[in-house]
C-alpha cells in the first residue's frame, strides 16, 4: 500500500520571495501614491491577495514582477473606491488649452502637484505617463472606456499644468 501524497501549498512560494520583494513592491507603491501608511497598507493588500490568487488553478508563476502587477492593481482599486467616495467632484474640460505636455518638469514640483490633484487626475496621470502604460491599459485598470479614459486624460492634464504653473516660484 502506497502512502497518499500531500500537496504542498502553493503560497509558500511566496516566502522565499517575500524578503527579496517586499522593498520593491513597498517602493513601487509609495513612488505611485506618496503616503507610507497607504504604502503600507496597500503591500499588505498585495501580500494577501497573491496568497489567495496563487491557490487557485492554473494560477502564474510568483514572481516579483508578478506581485508589482498585483500591486498596480491594489492601487487601481483603492483609486477607484476613493473615486466613489468623491463621485460629486468632477472638472469639466476646457476648450482651446493647447497640449504642451511633453515639456521637462521638475520633479519634486510636480510630484507636489500630483499629490495635490483629485484621485482620478491622479491616478490617470500616474498610470500613463508613471507608468507608462497605454490609454486602453489605463481604461482596462480604472473600470472605465477608452474614451472616458481620454476625456480624464484631458482634464487631468489641464488640472495639473494649471496648479503646476500656479505653484512656479512658491516654496510650499
Amino acid at each position: 500500500m502506497t502512502e497518499p501524497r500531500v500537496q504542498g501549498d502553493p503560497a509558500f512560494a511566496l516566502l522565499g520571495l517575500y524578503e527579496k520583494a517586499l522593498p520593491k513592491v513597498y517602493g513601487y507603491l509609495l513612488a505611485r501614491c506618496g503616503d507610507r501608511v497607504l504604502a503600507e497598507e496597500l503591500t499588505s493588500e498585495t501580500f494577501l491577495g497573491a496568497v489567495a490568487a496563487c491557490r487557485k488553478e492554473n494560477a502564474p508563476p510568483v514572481s516579483t514582477a508578478w506581485l508589482i502587477g498585483v500591486a498596480r492593481h491594489k492601487l487601481a482599486d483603492h483609486w477607484r473606491r476613493t473615486e466613489r467616495e468623491q463621485r460629486g467632484l468632477r472638472l469639466v474640460p476646457s476648450p482651446g488649452v493647447e497640449d504642451p505636455w511633453d515639456e521637462r518638469i521638475d520633479a519634486l514640483r510636480a510630484r507636489q502637484v500630483l499629490a495635490s490633484l483629485s484621485v482620478p487626475n491622479r491616478a490617470v496621470l500616474t498610470l500613463r505617463y508613471v507608468d507608462g502604460l497605454s490609454v486602453s491599459d489605463v481604461a482596462a485598470h480604472l473600470g472605465r472606456t477608452v474614451h472616458a479614459t481620454e476625456a480624464l486624460l484631458t482634464r487631468a492634464k489641464t488640472a495639473f499644468r494649471r496648479s503646476y504653473q500656479g505653484k512656479e516660484g512658491r516654496d510650499d
